[in-house]
């Protein structure tokens, strides 16, 4: 094969400037939002997300995963990103969606509807895992991110905090399922109740344990 006719130092080079081009495409000016969800695990319910558009001169002190925070703490800052941020929003993807799209497909309609649901347009969008939905703007999926970009920890908590207070008002409804408790997870108390009350109006019956119950 004919060799090329660039010396590897000149490839080396080519390489290095196309790399910064793209670098300096994608760190563009502009409102940046944070995007992750909660409830994709459940075995009842919607699938919650949020979007966040921090203000970077009202900082929130201590965001964080919202796995790794107490319930009280979340709550907090639940509050805290809603008064403090330049924007939010909290979207749902309902159990029939779930059950028509998957839950995959359903989560990204939910991350979708709430980046469209913010007042200020970003510039950029941040998403925690590795899939992104369908967006009008530029969109990066950064695995772990809800750990290490603020904007995704203050939406993993809105998410978190709006879907536990769901299950809170839907265990008022169906006390037996424990939903307070468990928020809607496959743990051995939910699963019995399944086994002896059959499945709610709220249960996802595209999920296995519940599908078993329903035969």
């Amino acid at each position: 094969m004919p060799s090329s006719k660039y010396s590897k130092a000149d490839q080396a080079a080519i390489r290095q400037a196309a790399a910064t081009q793209i670098a300096l495409a994608w760190d563009i000016p502009g409102l940046v939002a944070g995007v992750d969800e909660a409830g994709r695990g459940p075995l009842a319910g919607p699938v919650v997300a949020a979007a966040v558009i921090l203000d970077d001169l009202n900082p929130i002190k201590g965001l964080a995963d919202s796995k790794i925070l107490t319930a009280l703490r979340r709550e907090k800052l639940f509050d805290e990103i809603r008064a403090k941020a330049l924007c939010f929003a909290i979207a749902e993807a309902s159990v029939e969606e779930i059950e028509r799209l998957n839950i995959l497909q359903a989560t990204l309609l939910a991350m979708r509807r709430a980046v469209e649901g913010l007042r200020l347009t970003p510039k950029k969008v941040l998403v925690d895992g590795n899939r992104l939905p369908v967006l009008d703007m530029l969109a990066e999926a950064i695995v772990k991110g809800d750990a290490t970009v603020p904007a995704i920890s203050a939406a993993s908590i809105l998410a978190k905090v709006h879907r536990d207070r769901w299950c809170a008002e839907y265990d008022q409804q169906f006390p037996q399922y424990g939903f307070a408790q468990h928020k809607g997870y496959g743990t051995a108390a939910h699963l019995a109740a399944l086994a002896e009350h059959g499945a709610c109006p709220q249960h996802r019956k595209t999920f296995r344990p519940v599908t078993e119950v329903l035969r």
